[in-house]
């Protein structure tokens, strides 16, 4: 070998034998994007896990488990069932909700929403724990039921790969379809265990520990992975957005969401393209605009989401419950769909450019889906499609079922389907989008941007924290979350300022041990707008509210076999290292439900107004009158109870706030909330005046970065 030849290689040897000069700052940063995206990972996990279930995929749901993984049914009410491993829990699930057999069969259900999740990583970001809400409805050969309750789970991080240790659900409420649902056991209902404190709660991702791990990515590589992570925020605003729209039939602000050369699948109807097209389906479903008695809410769960390598497209996948009716007419459906979207960012504004949901359930809420199954007609001129939907057969069935995202998150197999339902949407309908290479940035600004999709998890896990404390009774719960000089509405009554004084108002005595019945506050399906510096954000969510009791009960009764509806618009804030409420703004409630044999909301009748000279009714809101009372606060809360003006109740149809604007088109809406719920009376408390930046509208939050 030539001297010079082995002189360069002998330095090579040298230089490689030599470690690569430290850098404990990007090394800190990168353990930091594992644990926000491990943190997103469970969430994920938990969803494919409903989303498998609504396919009947009972030996996928069982395979997301550790190999000694245990389901616990129960240990509350009744003895608990505890099933261990992949294949004995995908056993009982299969038992208990799949009819007994693998996949869909034509009339089964097997519907889990999972949903509200307050999620908290270990400090060694190998473990978590999250609690979720849930409510099934199943049914197969002619039966029809729903039940509900409340999931502790436990997650393990093993050779890099997130699975579930322990689901334990306790069950809170079952019942037949026909008769309606009543408490389980038929008593009253004990507490389930928490792993949460109100410290906890806003705290999903603690402080790390120890000195961080030599980074094995580049600063270029982990901003493509906190993009995602900030993409991901910006599809799943856009995604809730579009629901929070269809509900109230706002047809502009809809169609602004989608981009020119979108289309629309509705499954087995067709194909609709271009905004025109997009226009046309929407008129399909109804003019624009609700009416007296009209009830369109398609509650979004379970939404998963993945973002291209390229940066400009991104798929949502999740699950619609359709809550519908005709109030005046004395009718009333339910429908389950699964959506799989498409987006495209164009010039740094993210669209929809493909719409596909696909029907699986659509019933008579007078008899449920054991008993009836309805097809929708296809539209007729001057609605009708540009093109048969390529997916017709299996849909008019309730057996076509969208592509999944991904393969499975533990085994990494592509998901296939048994049974008679057939995978559908597996392939664009339109062409190739393509990608972008991101502009470098400092490690300073990579830091910002992940800061703010960890405020995203934050502000959505401290709100999902307030709805389980309220849950429990537990006042000094759901007070605690509120910021030191956080604001709460009390419903119909006023707002109260101020932690201390909100424990004051609310907190009478000890937290009751068991419950006569729930009434339940899902918060879910968010829009949260973070501002720039990632310590403030506002947050729009639906309060999903189902209610049990000890009996089914009949119209006016609190706790029975019911759903009511509301609104929160929210802000949040990151105070001394804890997510915390600042302001909790709720507007109800939009369903006022009757009792079940009439339909839940289909025989809804306007209230028979009270004798002349009644006396109007106070709602005190606490133990002693509020700061700010409803009724100061004008146009804001005109038409609600306690407000200015009648009160509107349903079936007449009640005035929707709105915290932001279209995310696409900036459309201003007919009520819009600038800032917190009470700053136009009290404009000491803005966000501005204490501290925190006011969080950007929804267009400037919708594009990147």
């Amino acid at each position: 070998m030539p001297r010079p030849f082995a002189l360069i290689c002998s330095l090579l040897a040298l230089l490689l034998a030599v470690p690569a000069q430290a850098d404990p700052a990007l090394d800190s940063f990168a353990r930091d994007v594992d644990r926000t995206e491990s943190l997103r990972a469970v969430l994920t996990l938990q969803r494919s896990y409903a989303q498998y279930a609504q396919a009947g995929l009972w030996r996928e749901a069982g395979a997301l488990f550790t190999s000694g993984g245990q389901f616990i049914f129960d240990g509350q009410v009744k003895a608990a069932q505890t099933v261990t491993g992949p294949g004995a829990i995908a056993a009982f699930l299969r038992t208990r909700y799949g009819g007994g057999h693998e996949g869909l069969r034509a009339g089964d259900l097997s519907t889990m929403m999972i949903d509200a999740p307050l999620a908290n990583l270990s400090a060694g970001g190998e473990s978590a724990k999250v609690r979720w809400q849930a409510i099934i409805f199943h049914g197969h050969s002619g039966a029809a039921r729903i039940e509900g309750g409340v999931f502790e789970n436990d997650y393990v991080r093993e050779r890099g790969v997130w699975k579930i240790a322990t689901a334990h659900y306790y069950p809170q409420y079952d019942g037949a379809y026909e008769d309606g649902w009543t408490n389980w056991g038929g008593g009253d209902l004990p507490i389930p265990p928490a792993h949460y404190t109100v410290e906890s709660a806003g705290i999903p991702i603690p402080p790390a520990t120890g000195t961080a791990p030599a980074a094995r990515a580049s600063l270029a590589a982990l901003q493509k992975r906190v993009d995602a992570l900030n993409e991901e925020d910006r599809i799943r605003n856009l995604q809730a957005a579009y629901g929070f729209y269809a509900d109230r039939r706002m047809w502009d602000d809809v169609v602004d969401l989608f981009a020119a050369d979108s289309v629309v699948e509705n499954g087995g109807q067709g194909v609709w393209r271009g905004k025109a097209g997009v226009r046309r389906w929407l008129e399909s479903i109804g003019p624009a605009g609700l009416s007296h008695g009209q009830l369109n809410d398609r509650v979004q769960f379970d939404v998963t989401v993945t973002i291209a390598p390229g940066g400009n497209e991104a798929y949502a996948r999740g699950i619609e419950l359709g809550m519908l009716g005709e109030a005046d007419q004395e009718k009333g459906w339910w429908e389950v769909a699964a959506f799989r979207n498409r987006f495209v960012r164009e010039n740094g504004v993210w669209k929809l450019r493909e719409l596909r949901r696909f029907p699986l359930m659509k019933t008579d809420i007078f008899q449920g889906w054991g008993k009836s199954r309805i097809v929708d007609p296809v539209p007729a001129p001057p609605n009708a499609s540009d093109a048969p939907s390529p997916d017709a057969a299996p849909a008019s069935q309730g057996l076509a079922v969208p592509a999944f995202l991904t393969a499975h998150p533990v085994t990494g197999k592509a998901i296939a389907l048994t049974g008679e339902a057939r995978l559908v949407a597996a392939h664009p309908l339109t062409g190739a989008i393509r990608s972008v290479k991101a502009a470098p940035v400092t490690l300073d600004e990579a830091r910002r941007r992940l800061a703010r999709s960890a405020a995203w998890d934050g502000a959505n896990n401290v709100s999902t924290a307030y709805g389980y404390y309220i849950d429990d009774g537990n006042a000094a719960g759901f007070a605690g979350v509120m910021a030191e000089k956080g604001f709460k509405e009390t419903p119909f009554a006023g707002y109260y300022i101020g932690r201390d004084r909100i424990i004051k108002a609310r907190v009478s005595g000890p937290v009751p041990q068991m419950r006569p019945g729930i009434s339940y506050h899902w918060l879910v399906q968010p829009v949260i707008l973070v501002s720039a510096d990632g310590r403030s954000t506002t947050g729009r969510s639906r309060l999903f509210q189902p209610r049990t009791g000890r009996e089914v009960g009949k119209a006016g009764d609190f706790y029975a076999a019911a759903f009511w509806g509301g609104m929160y618009n929210n802000q949040y804030v990151l105070e001394n290292g804890v997510w915390r409420i600042w302001d909790l703004t709720l507007d109800e409630p939009y369903i006022n439900p009757v009792a079940w044999k009439d339909g839940v909301w289909a025989k809804s009748k306007d209230p028979v107004p009270p004798p002349p000279g009644t006396p109007q009714r106070v709602f005190t809101g606490g133990n002693f009158p509020p700061d700010v009372p409803l009724k100061s606060m004008g146009r804001r809360e005109e038409g609600m109870r306690g407000g200015i003006g009648p009160a509107l109740e349903w079936p007449s149809i009640m005035p929707m706030w709105f915290n932001y604007t279209n995310p696409v088109s900036g459309r201003v809406p007919e009520r819009y909330q600038e800032d917190c719920g009470p700053c136009e009376v009290r404009p000491d408390l803005r966000l501005d005046r204490n501290g925190y930046q006011t969080p950007p509208n929804a267009p400037i939050a919708n594009s990147s970065p």
